[in-house]
């Protein structure tokens, strides 16, 4: 899931930093694409670590009778 909300972000904020042409009082859309772009490459790296990573688990196999 992380994987692709990191690639939602960076679309999103390519959108805004490369294709919005409009001028809002207040906010720099630019520059909140930008961070946007960033945010996504990040949750995108750690997405993609977690799931290289994936689970490790040990199994202990007991056999009963002797003791």
């Amino acid at each position: 899931m992380s994987i692709g909300t990191g690639v939602a972000l960076v679309v999103i904020g390519a959108v805004l930093y490369f294709a919005v042409k409009v001028q809002v009082s207040g906010i720099d859309l630019p520059t909140v694409g930008l961070i946007l772009m960033a945010a996504g490459a990040i949750v995108f790296v750690v997405g993609l670590a977690l799931a290289v990573r994936g689970r490790r688990s040990v199994t202990i196999t007991r056999r009963g009778g002797q003791r």
